[in-house]
């Protein structure tokens, strides 16, 4: 039976938003199966009759007119599916790495129905947002953790319902139209507002959905964003946010901000910090950039100062182990591994840090290549878990905008030590040539060591910069 649009919208132009449904679902008579978007509304188009949905005909953001056939239903697909079984959504270990995760947003409303691997729901740590993506296709049946919650790696946030049996859905309810110009009633204002959020609004004496995130085409707050927004612990008074006399803007922090803030504070009040500061003439490095960039950019690959200062750390490594790792209360866990992230700076939202695994076992170029891999994912938010995990040593850039020096740079815990590289800039300099004492321009920078004083002392930081330091002066072809 073909499922045919039908002229309900007073003329406007209809937008196909979304389908409810895929391929092979089982509804009921009457039942959502896909939400339209008019200039005025939202509307929801019911199943005409119970059966199998067995195509699918029209894309989301289509236009479509009356009479434009949707999708088409089998009745004779309406037999007795088998029983659905209960699948747990489970926030896993790997997901948290140890730091301090919180429920971002479901990706999918309770009810609904997803395939196995799309992404269900987001997770905000101090270091990326995660998509979870679904461990079977079927019904979301249970939301078990709200948005906003903190989660505990083992805990289980929802079910599926992994069977093929009828969906869950909300009863349908025929949309009523909306003017075209605003209407204020009840202290509401109803623009663009479907009649399933205005009843909400009513019975629960909202007078405005400013501060609710919506999910729907365009951003459009649906039922679904109401109903979590009003589930989520009390919120702090409207008064509370108000500017000050003194005037301004209220700013609230993100899950991300707020993840980076508790885990910057645990830091300093668990590790005491030292800063050890010596200075790298960089004149072979930037001889050697200069020879090789070329090279480099033949093979794809952008040669950068930082790629120089990951494979001296390595190498100082070698002479200082002890830096190359993790503090607990009872021993030194020391890696053979070197697995360095590098901060990157992501503006307002934060600073996050993607990791470069095995750089003791790199050459230069593989280092730069996967360096730049990782910093672009990072810039455009495309980078997973896998990419923030077992790093074992930082480094800190913090010179490339425009920053002297910076202590002391927060350890990254539980590592025992961080490194801050501050700007390159020509300085005079004595040096001994031909037996005498001589003024030169050089291009320096300052770089710092910041340790964990439980784990390291001055003796081992000072050796490991001498080492650091020397691999970039002696740098050779």
């Amino acid at each position: 039976m073909d499922i045919i649009f039908e002229e309900q919208t007073e003329g406007t132009v209809a937008r196909f938003s979304r389908w409810l449904v895929a391929v092979g679902d089982q509804v009921d008579a009457h039942a959502p199966i896909a939400e339209l978007e008019t200039d005025k509304v939202t509307v929801e188009i019911a199943a005409p009759e119970s059966g199998r949905i067995s195509e699918l005909l029209v894309e989301p953001e289509q236009e479509i007119n009356p009479g434009t056939v949707m999708a088409r239903i089998d009745a004779e697909g309406a037999a007795a599916a088998p029983a659905d079984v209960a699948v747990e959504v489970i926030f896993s270990e790997d997901h948290a790495e140890g730091t301090v995760a919180k429920l971002s947003r479901w990706l999918v409303a309770e009810g609904r129905r997803v395939a196995e691997h799309d992404a269900l729901l987001e997770v905000e740590t101090d270091k990326v947002t995660v998509e979870i993506a679904a461990p079977a296709s079927g019904i979301l049946a249970e939301v078990r953790a709200r948005e906003g919650a903190d989660l505990e790696p083992g805990q289980v946030v929802g079910i599926i319902a992994s069977g093929q049996g009828p969906r869950r859905t909300e009863p349908h309810i025929e949309q009523e139209p909306v003017p075209a110009e605003p209407v204020v009633e009840d202290g509401i204002s109803h623009d663009l507002i479907s009649p399933s959020v205005r009843r909400l609004m009513r019975k629960n004496n909202l007078t405005s959905l400013a501060g609710i995130r919506g999910t729907g085409a365009g951003g459009r707050v649906t039922r679904d964003d109401v109903l979590t927004w009003l589930e989520q612990p009390a919120r702090p008074p409207e008064e509370a946010l108000q500017p000050s006399e003194l005037g301004g803007n209220i700013v609230p922090h993100s899950s991300m901000r707020r993840a980076i803030a508790s885990h910057m504070a645990h830091s300093l009040q668990v590790a005491p910090h030292v800063t050890s500061v010596f200075e790298a003439d960089l004149s072979r490095i930037i001889a050697h950039r200069e020879n090789n960039k070329g090279a480099f950019a033949e093979q794809g690959v952008k040669l950068t100062f930082t790629a120089y200062f990951l494979a001296a750390s390595a190498a100082a490594m070698k002479a200082v182990p002890q830096v190359n790792a993790r503090y607990h209360p009872d021993h030194l866990e020391i890696f053979d591994q070197v697995n360095i992230g590098v901060g990157t700076a992501l503006g307002d939202e934060g600073l996050i840090v993607p990791v470069i695994e095995n750089v003791q076992d790199r050459s230069l170029l593989e280092i730069a290549r996967e360096l730049e891999a990782m910093t672009d994912r990072a810039r455009v938010g495309k980078l997973g878990q896998e990419d923030l995990k077992n790093g074992t040593f930082t480094i800190s850039n913090h010179g490339v905008s425009g920053s002297l020096l910076a202590s002391p740079i927060i350890i990254n815990q539980p590592q025992v030590a961080i490194l801050g590289i501050g700007k390159l800039e020509r300085r005079l300099k004595v040096v001994e040539a031909d037996g005498k004492d001589k003024i030169r321009a050089l291009p320096m920078c300052y770089v710092t060591l910041s340790i964990d004083h439980r784990a390291l002392d001055a003796f081992q930081t000072n050796r490991w910069l001498s080492a650091f330091v020397g691999m970039l002066e002696s740098w050779e072809e």
